[in-house]
């Protein structure tokens, strides 16, 4: 395709062609922006004022100009309501192809719009074309004196306004088409890489968070055994971007995976990749609802389809026993992270095709099913905390505790689901009992050890069964409950 000169809007027929016209103009901006920082590290000549121009985003508007029309389907999202402009920034249209078009093609079907693509006003920072740092290391350059030279990271820009309802929508001009514009996506990129160890660009769209490292070597042993018997999976990337290809031998896929450094990154990620772009990501999150919060604020510019809680509780009941598993279908949120821009006393609904996935792949993984199943799944409210010495303050606790009717505690699950919510991405909990502090059952070496090494390989064979399910009722999955009255039209 042919070079698009700045600033011309360009109507596109078909999504396809917007698409690509969108990836034309991120190349060209994206690399003539690296180019030029190059040129500036290696002789100090910076680009004049008509190239600096040239460093901006591609622009997406889509024009509505009817209302009431309705889609053809009682999908959640790729609608729109009220007749006027919507517009968003897109940052690496290639790698966000198929979101894109997946929004797109309903919307064109189904409505009656225009859609244009041209250059917007928003200067890519040039940390963002940076890829690993190297290229400034040494050079003497420094941040302060890039930053006079090349459009660089505006952080009161990169906003979640839209996603925490802040958005003016009523005197909105455009209105927006996304949740995140392409700075903000450029942030949380550049954060994945920084906190998981590996490119954004192997997160799959299913993913699995869990608080504990024993759940990464399961994940690992399985991710073998699926590319060395399962046609589907293509490869298994770990944390440094290590790769293990399909048609690796036993041996030395596990050599690979032993060899590999995880421990230098805070949030280490695994990635399952299959052929079909539905392979499923494992994050160790680590301890507690910062982190949870953070990694989950960075995934959410990718647009998963869902993301599952699998990790360890505290179990508040007497008949509950050491490796029961708690389906959580409500959160007692005593994070306090979220509280400023979701107050705890908004419930968070469950989602029916999450809970049903999760209770079923129970049934299959375990072979349990009617009371068998019941005496070990549990099902109720599970209450998170910011602090993982809560027993020690039980007296002040215990009467909310006692009026929720929590049945598990733990530092992670409350916060995942109310980032779900938030941030429209189906969510779910599945925690397993690993001791019962209230009930003179704690945690101890030895019994621990024991419990892990029987339970966290079942474990984690459910939460991946559920995703399995999920994806085969993909239509079904992103829920209305997500949405709210102002909505931007992508997902």
């Amino acid at each position: 395709m042919t070079a698009i000169a700045p600033h011309d809007f360009i109507v596109a027929t078909t999504p396809e062609e917007a698409v690509e016209r969108l990836a034309v103009l991120h190349r060209q901006a994206a690399s003539g922006l690296s180019q030029a920082l190059r040129r500036y590290i290696k002789e100090r000549v910076g680009p004049d004022e008509a190239s600096r121009g040239q460093f901006r985003y591609p622009e997406l508007r889509l024009t509505y100009h009817c209302q009431g029309e309705v889609p053809s389907t009682t999908r959640a999202f790729a609608k729109v309501q009220v007749p006027g402009v919507y517009s968003v920034t897109v940052t690496h249209p290639d790698a966000f192809r198929g979101y894109l078009l997946d929004q797109l093609r309903p919307l064109m079907e189904d409505f009656t719009v225009t859609v244009e693509v041209g250059t917007s006003q928003q200067n890519i920072p040039y940390p963002y074309v940076v890829d690993q740092g190297d290229e400034l290391a040494g050079s003497g350059v420094t941040a302060a004196e890039l930053a006079r030279v090349f459009p660089s990271t505006d952080l009161s820009a990169a906003t979640d306004g839209v996603a925490d309802g802040l958005y003016d929508w009523e005197h909105a001009d455009p209105m927006p088409l996304a949740l995140f514009d392409a700075a903000r996506v450029d942030f949380s990129l550049k954060r994945l890489q920084h906190y998981t160890g590996s490119d954004w660009r192997h997160v799959q769209p299913w993913i699995l968070l869990t608080n504990y490292h024993r759940y990464v070597d399961q994940f690992i042993r399985h991710g073998l055994a699926q590319l060395r018997d399962n046609p589907r999976y293509m490869r298994m990337v770990l944390p440094g971007n290590v790769v293990i290809e399909r048609g690796t031998s036993e041996d030395d896929a596990q050599a690979v995976a032993d060899a590999v450094v995880w421990h230098r990154y805070q949030m280490p990620a695994y990635h399952l990749i299959a052929a079909d772009g539905h392979g499923v990501t494992l994050v160790n999150i680590g301890v507690g609802p910062s982190n949870a919060k953070n990694i989950t604020d960075h995934l959410a510019v990718l647009r998963p389809h869902c993301w599952l809680m699998i990790g360890h509780c505290g179990g508040l009941r007497q008949s509950q026993t050491i490796g029961d598993y708690v389906l959580a279908h409500a959160y007692m949120r005593r994070d306090g992270i979220l509280d400023r821009v979701l107050p705890p006393h908004i419930p968070l609904p469950a989602l029916a095709e999450v809970q049903q996935a999760l209770q079923e792949a129970a049934a299959t993984v375990t072979g349990e099913h009617g009371e068998a199943l019941k005496r070990r799944l549990r099902t109720g409210t599970v209450l998170t905390y910011d602090d993982r010495n809560w027993e020690l303050r039980w007296a002040q606790e215990r009467p909310l505790i006692n009026l929720s009717r929590a049945v598990a505690v733990d530092m992670e699950s409350g916060t995942i689901a109310a980032q779900g919510y938030r941030l429209r991405v189906p969510y779910g909990t599945l925690l397993c009992v690993s001791d019962k502090p209230l009930h003179s059952e704690i945690k101890l070496p030895g019994a621990a050890g024991a419990f892990y090494e029987r339970a966290v390989t079942q474990h984690l064979h459910i939460g991946i069964a559920a995703l399995e399910l999920l994806r085969s009722q993909l239509n079904s999955l992103h829920s209305r409950k997500l949405r709210s009255f102002d909505e931007p039209p992508f997902r």
